[in-house]
């Protein structure tokens, strides 16, 4: 009798480990997204977002194809294309053109709604109810990342800011496509990155080329920043990201894009010589406290129902409840013996 109290004990206090342990990993993704600021304002030639896009999605892509050996087959082909473009093809040169017209803080801060935007993309292409619990924490986010940049030497660039909310509106479709899609069976979250990487890379190689061109200088500054935003920006992070969308609530994992914001903002401290005004400190906690709390299941809506009492009018009304059927075999049993025994 003791031994399943024992054996079940520590599968239920594993669970809720195992959870934090899978939200911490996926937020790695998004953690190190926010270092693309840093590196395309101080190591990126200026001016080249389209290229830089395409040696970000690229060389990242085929990697993965070469790591994993591994083909899309079937419809993923067209879905591959259609999610290396939501995710990468138009979010990364948006994504630069943003980084390039604004602080880092502000550049990251547009990116904030994008909790909102998957909140009802969900019910549109998910079929999901619109959870009021995380869409608030949502909108609790945005506010608290939009404290973070009401700093000195914010500035705002009408260009830079359409970049970076069509940018935002992009990746969110795409999310939420990657969520409805998932991904084949037997096909791991490198192969899937690399399939959208590779085709983003050949979406954007003819704008990059064409529009952008080869950037005149590539100094060693410049090859380090590419190398990466190649590997740890891109495959390694939607790796992550792709492992984390297909296990977590799609509007949760996006609450986890908060720390994007809030890292380049950090990183703007510690490297770029920026400074925090109070509010600033007040935005970061804010923004934190909705990320966790987004993590979180809602709370259980009203009282729970309590047993009428055994002399309330209510419980004659309710039917009886049905016999086990090893009682009833029993009865059965009993009243075969006396029926022999009279």
């Amino acid at each position: 009798m003791n031994t399943p109290s024992v054996s079940t004990a520590p599968v239920t206090a594993a669970a809720p480990r195992s959870r934090a342990s899978l939200i911490a990993l996926t937020a790695l993704a998004p953690a190190i997204w926010g270092t693309t600021y840093l590196v395309t304002t101080h190591l990126l030639p200026d001016g080249h977002p389209l290229f830089a896009a395409l040696m970000r999605s690229l060389p990242a892509g085929l990697i993965a194809l070469l790591i994993t050996r591994t083909l899309p087959r079937g419809s993923w082909w067209w879905k591959s294309l259609v999610l290396g473009t939501l995710n990468m093809a138009a979010f990364f040169p948006l994504l630069f053109v943003s980084a390039q017209h604004l602080p880092g803080g502000v550049a990251a801060t547009l990116g904030a709604g994008q909790p909102i935007i998957v909140a009802f993309l969900a019910v549109a292409i998910l079929g999901e109810r619109l959870s009021g619990w995380r869409l608030g924490w949502g909108i609790v986010g945005v506010v608290g990342v939009g404290l973070v940049v009401l700093g000195p030497g914010a500035g705002f660039s009408p260009v830079g800011i359409l970049a970076g909310l069509a940018g935002t509106m992009s990746m969110g479709v795409g999310v939420v496509l990657t969520k409805r899609w998932g991904r084949p069976e037997g096909v791991s979250a490198m192969a899937l990155a690399g399939w959208q990487l590779t085709a983003a890379g050949l979406v954007l190689a003819g704008p990059a080329l064409l529009i952008d061109g080869v950037p005149p200088v590539i100094d060693a500054g410049a090859v380090w920043g590419y190398a990466w935003l190649a590997v740890f920006g891109a495959l390694a992070s939607y790796t992550i990201w792709f492992s984390g969308i297909r296990q977590l609530p799609v509007t949760s994992t996006a609450l986890l894009g908060l720390l994007s914001p809030l890292v380049a903002a950090a990183l703007g401290v510690l490297v770029a010589g920026e400074s925090l005004a109070p509010v600033q400190i007040l935005g970061f906690g804010v923004a934190l406290a909705a990320m966790l709390a987004g993590q979180l299941a809602p709370p259980a809506r009203g009282r729970p129902r309590t047993a009428p009492s055994p002399g309330s009018g209510l419980s004659q009304l309710r039917p009886a409840a049905p016999r086990p059927a090893a009682r009833e075999q029993s009865d059965r049993a009993t009243r075969s013996e006396a029926g022999l025994q009279g």
